[in-house]
């Protein structure tokens, strides 16, 4: 078994259960703050699964897709903390 196979075997259990922990504290997240770090948390989970895909299948283009989804999600932060600061004014 190559290290890349092994490594992938080993990961996505572990991001598995990051997703489903970040998944009861989009639920159940008391504030508004905590659920979008949890979403914002998601799709950090989800670029190491297509990270790890395009490792394991020798795809490097999927990397251009984690980066363009990490650079939404960046966007969308920032975005949500502009909200939460003009609405504390």
């Amino acid at each position: 078994m190559m290290l890349q196979t092994f490594g992938f075997i080993v990961i996505l259990p572990i991001l598995s259960i990051a997703v489903l922990l970040t998944l009861f504290r989009l639920i159940k997240g008391p504030t508004l703050p905590d659920r979008v770090v949890a979403l914002d948390l998601m799709t950090t989970l989800g670029i190491g699964v297509i990270a790890a895909y395009a490792i394991v299948y020798h795809e490097p283009i999927f990397l251009d897709v984690a980066l363009i989804v990490a650079l939404v999600s960046f966007l969308g932060t920032i975005a949500f903390a502009y909200y939460v600061e003009k609405g504390t004014k």
